[in-house]
């Protein structure tokens, strides 16, 4: 009877031992399953994560490239349509040119003693322009104030004048034509080719000028039609 006792309690322990050892292998391959499972799923979002950055950057750089290919053309479309229509509106005046802005020309200025004394201007094309003084009289003043502007006198004219190269303009420039003791002193004359020129020319003159009222003739490539009288 004993025996049969020990023989089942030795059978009910190793029936135990076996549940124990089936448990654990159990959990085991459960870790190692979870395990595997991680492994496989991070090299799948790591290609995911590498897959959609790589197309992200793929359409953004042609779209970059195109926005400046396109910027690029149309800059220059309109950049060269500008300065087309510029030159063309600009660049002729009345058919025949361009006109002569101050700042195209080199002047010189010499006191001159015909007609009780007046100031020779001559007018000349800077190296390489080609322009027209198709406004037949100079704007001139003697300082800033209103009582320093020459009147025009209508002596000599050309309409236009070609200046280029040698070629050259005269004025002359009365500074007093009165003949009392009024008058005001000035050792410059500011001369322009129109009245709205932005940029007159300042001119030193030989001499100091005692200018009261005064006058100033048409240009003119007749020096000799440039004497400033009243008439």
């Amino acid at each position: 009877m004993r025996s049969r006792l020990a023989a089942r309690s030795a059978r009910l322990v190793l029936a135990a031992a076996a549940v124990t050892a089936l448990a654990a292998t159990t959990t085991a391959c459960d870790n190692d399953d979870a395990a595997d499972a991680g492994s496989s799923a991070a090299p799948s979002a790591v290609a995911s994560a590498g897959s959609g950055g790589s197309g992200s950057s793929s359409s953004d750089s042609p779209s970059a490239s195109g926005s400046s290919t396109g910027g690029s053309n149309s800059s220059g479309s309109d950049s060269s349509g500008s300065t087309d229509k510029t030159d063309s509106d600009d660049g002729k005046k009345g058919g025949y040119g361009q006109s002569c802005g101050t700042n195209d020309l080199d002047f010189t200025v010499t006191s001159e003693s015909q007609a009780g004394g007046y100031y020779l201007v001559t007018a000349k094309a800077k190296s390489g322009i080609t322009c027209y003084l198709d406004v037949n009289t100079p704007s001139v003043s003697f300082g800033s104030g209103a009582e320093g502007v020459a009147s025009p006198v209508g002596q000599g004219g050309e309409d236009p004048i070609k200046l280029t190269g040698s070629a050259v303009a005269y004025t002359g420039i009365s500074p007093k034509t009165t003949n009392s003791n009024d008058g005001k002193e000035f050792e410059n004359v500011i001369i322009a080719t129109t009245d709205d020129d932005p940029d007159p020319a300042e001119l030193k003159l030989p001499d100091t000028a005692n200018v009261d009222k005064p006058i100033v003739t048409n240009w003119s490539t007749n020096r000799a039609e440039t004497v400033p009288v009243i008439v």
